[in-house]
């Protein structure tokens, strides 16, 4: 915004307003406007509460009254609501999102200009602000030109492609409110809106996603305060998969290839059953039992750790130096195939993808990518220019910036980042921050 300012920050989570129960559920505009009013208030109050780190910041913060109001879990539900995150809907989706919040802040920003007052500095930048607010009010109605003051034209509103008429309506209500409500009592805040990276704060909303991201991955692993670990699928995709059409049976059988089903129980390649034959007493497949459980890939479980060293050389043969190797095989040692290991594996641990899982359409396949290619087998991932496409849609309804990571890959030129950073440029994005 401006230098030497600051502001306190509240982030809403928009799967709050979506009711995960109801497969054909709406977004509750309704509650999302009360939120945006309540904690725009909250903000409000809060900037005489606030401490900063310099006298300066303090001072501006104040005469500028700075909000930083946003949103968060973005990805998590554009995913529930089955819409891919690189799709015209998706980011028409979350423009609308954003411009429904600032409109309605900036509306009740007046709201309490008319009985508080306006931010102390706002009769030597009423006539830049009003500009400014005009501007937002055009990129809501989806207008390509006329806008005042700017050399590059923002990406205005797609209303074509949304999913929600009834959300962009609001959203432009509420620009033509705080424009109204403006020019009558001016405003108590010269800013009301950020979007924040939400990195921590994220974990205690219970936001499966954070800020404006994309999920990162579609399984994750969660260590336990008593030791080890156990894996999460993204709790979004069993109501995207609803969604999209997928019976309780179907929806349950991509869930365990995803996530796997810690056992080698009822796996065609590799059973309990094929193990006895090679050697296995029940005592050691009591331990396998009880190490498969959490294992992230079965051959942490086939070893001597779990096993026993004397039953390896002892009972299977194993060679004692063999064993000592850090890339000693066991289940290839028992004569495995390399496709019967990987094929137990994923029954087992889990593919930590829904990439060739059982009765996924291709169609679907774009509603799960993620930031990163996930787990050994994932190669699709979202593209560099979807993070900033997405951004740019939601920039123009944005008082400040955005914190967001671009993802690319390790293997991205000097050269691509470079069109990255001229894109966001083109785009009229105020950040980019490029993770490679």
């Amino acid at each position: 915004f401006l230098d030497d300012t600051a502001c306190n920050l509240a982030s809403l989570n928009l799967a709050a307003f979506y009711d995960l129960n109801d497969v054909n559920a709406d977004f509750q505009h309704e509650s999302y406007i009360h939120a945006v009013r309540l904690w725009t208030l909250a903000l409000e109050i809060s900037v005489t509460m606030a401490q900063f780190p310099s006298k300066e910041i303090a001072q501006l913060s104040y005469e500028f009254r700075t909000l930083g109001l946003g949103y968060a879990n973005l990805g998590g539900l554009l995913m529930a609501m089955g819409l891919p995150y690189d799709s015209p809907e998706a980011r028409s989706l979350g423009a609308t999102l954003a411009a429904l919040m600032t409109g309605i802040s900036y509306a009740t920003s007046a709201e309490i200009a008319a009985e508080q007052g306006t931010f102390k500095k706002y009769d030597l930048n009423k006539n830049d602000m009003l500009r400014v607010i005009r501007n937002h009010k055009r990129a809501a109605d989806g207008e390509a030109s006329g806008y005042e003051g700017l050399s590059m034209i923002p990406v205005p509103l797609d209303v074509t492609h949304t999913p929600s008429p009834t959300l962009v309506r609001e959203a432009q209500k509420a620009w033509d409110k705080a424009y109204t409500l403006g020019q009558k009592h001016g405003y108590r805040n010269a800013q009301t809106t950020v979007i924040a990276p939400t990195g921590t704060i994220g974990l205690v909303m219970d936001c499966d996603t954070t800020g404006v991201e994309p999920d990162f991955a579609i399984v994750k692993f969660k260590k336990l305060a008593g030791g080890g670990y156990f894996k999460i699928i993204n709790r979004m995709v069993p109501h995207a998969l609803k969604c999209l059409g997928y019976d309780a049976t179907q929806v349950d059988d991509i869930i365990k290839y995803a996530v796997g089903h810690g056992t080698l129980e009822g796996c065609k390649s590799i059973n309990f059953d094929v193990l006895r034959a090679k050697g296995f007493g029940d005592s050691q497949i009591t331990s396998l039992r009880e190490a498969l459980k959490s294992a992230f890939d079965i051959k942490f479980a086939f070893n001597k750790w779990t096993l026993g060293e004397e039953f390896l050389t002892r009972e299977l043969g194993v060679p004692k130096m063999q064993l000592e190797h850090l890339n000693f095989d066991l289940l290839n040692f028992l004569g495995f195939t390399r496709s019967e290991i990987d094929d137990a594996n994923t029954y087992c641990c889990g593919a930590m993808t829904l990439e060739n899982a059982p009765h996924i359409k291709p169609a679907h396949a774009a509603v799960f990518d993620c930031a990163s290619p996930c787990g050994r087998i994932g190669k699709r991932f979202l593209s560099t220019q979807s993070h900033i496409l997405m951004m740019a849609a939601i920039q123009p309804f944005i008082s400040g910036a955005i914190s967001k990571t671009i993802n690319m890959p390790n293997l991205a030129s000097v050269e691509e980042c470079k069109d990255a950073y001229l894109l966001s440029w083109k785009l009229c994005l105020k950040s980019n921050a490029l993770y490679r």
